[in-house]
């Protein structure tokens, strides 16, 4: 009796739950790496990088 909608259940959630599965990390991966992307290309040597630390803590008092 309820056969058909059990198969309907199945193929619905297996599919979702694979892309979410390989989708998922994917997308955490892809924003990391975007992010420290930036930071990079930010602070390209250590003086302006130390001087960005510097000027972040003077503005914490």
């Amino acid at each position: 009796m309820f056969q058909p909608l059990l198969d309907a259940g199945v193929a619905v959630v297996f599919p979702l739950f694979f892309v979410l599965a390989i989708g998922g990390p994917l997308l955490l991966w892809w924003l990391i790496d975007t992010e420290s992307d930036g930071e990079e290309s930010e602070h390209r040597d250590w003086s302006s990088a130390e001087r960005a630390a510097r000027c972040d803590t003077r503005d914490r008092r």
